[in-house]
């Protein structure tokens, strides 16, 4: 079972990967606060108010995006996140996606820490920050800004991307006038800030996000492993020309497999494809990484 989950988890896109994260993250904090009683261990990553208090968990401004405060919470978040995270990902590639949705959590996090801090209403006030609204937040406007003219249907009526953005943020300014979850509501619209910057700096030629991939990137090769061999293995070809061309006839055979796959999903799409070509289009993307 271990095997095919993994197996399975591989196979999801990062939107996917995602949300399998924020469902599982939220299904045992569940488990754990509900069924066995334990100390709910949210406070050590939610990100509070205070900004001294922020100064002994900095790791809160990122880890406030896995948690949620109940069901509809994350229901609603992973659906908006699946559904704009697939046209995301129809046009850029998976670091990119990760960019705009981590650096629109953060944006979110100083906005609702900056607004608690400055404003009248809120500097009395005390709260804590949880959820992945503000990076949804951002890839929903990211995607609207960059392609404004894109009609969706929403129920029985057709609207144009950039449409649907601005209702997004007009609703979120309305709620505030309610004075309910305007933590939640400023996280928001620092996450759609961002979204929307984000995409019209792309659309000029400039991605903001290249620092961040190159601090992500930093830390993952931290934790990567070299592996050193303290043995070499030397051996003679005995028959090289042979061993190039059975090598160019794999190749070929292989290259002339994976078109016709791709031709029979551009034809018919994805789901008319067989496990077995599936399987071989998987095996083979992971191949050529």
């Amino acid at each position: 079972m271990s095997r095919d989950l993994k197996y399975q988890y591989s196979r999801l896109n990062v939107a996917e990967k995602l949300i399998a994260i924020n469902v599982a993250i939220f299904l045992i904090s569940s488990i754990f606060t509900v069924l066995f009683r334990l100390p709910s261990i949210v406070n050590w990553f939610e990100l509070p108010e205070d900004f001294f208090t922020f100064i002994t968990q900095p790791w809160s401004l990122f880890t406030y995006s896995f948690f949620h405060s109940g069901f509809s919470h994350v229901f609603w978040n992973m659906l908006m996140l699946y559904f704009f995270g697939r046209t995301f990902l129809n046009i850029f590639d998976s670091k990119k996606f990760l960019n705009v949705y981590f650096l629109g959590v953060i944006a979110g996090g100083l906005f609702f820490m900056l607004g608690y801090n400055t404003l009248p209403a809120l500097i009395n006030e005390n709260g804590v920050l949880i959820g992945a609204s503000a990076g949804v937040t951002a890839i929903l406007i990211f995607v609207c800004a960059y392609l404004p003219n894109q009609t969706v249907r929403l129920l029985i009526v057709d609207l144009k991307l950039w449409h649907l953005g601005v209702i997004v943020v007009l609703m979120d300014l309305l709620r505030l006038s309610t004075g309910q979850n305007i933590g939640g509501i400023l996280a928001h619209l620092g996450g759609a800030a961002l979204g929307y910057i984000y995409a019209k700096q792309l659309l000029k030629g400039n991605d903001i996000g290249k620092g961040f991939s190159k601090f992500m990137d930093g830390i993952s090769n931290v934790f990567k492993k070299e592996k050193k061999s303290s043995f070499k293995t030397v051996y003679r070809n005995k028959s090289p020309k042979s061993n190039v061309l059975k090598t160019s006839r794999n190749k070929a055979e292989k290259q002339h497999k994976i078109d016709a796959i791709l031709d029979k999903i551009s034809k018919s799409g994805y789901e008319s494809l067989s496990k077995e070509e599936k399987d071989f289009l998987f095996i083979a993307g992971k191949e050529d990484k």
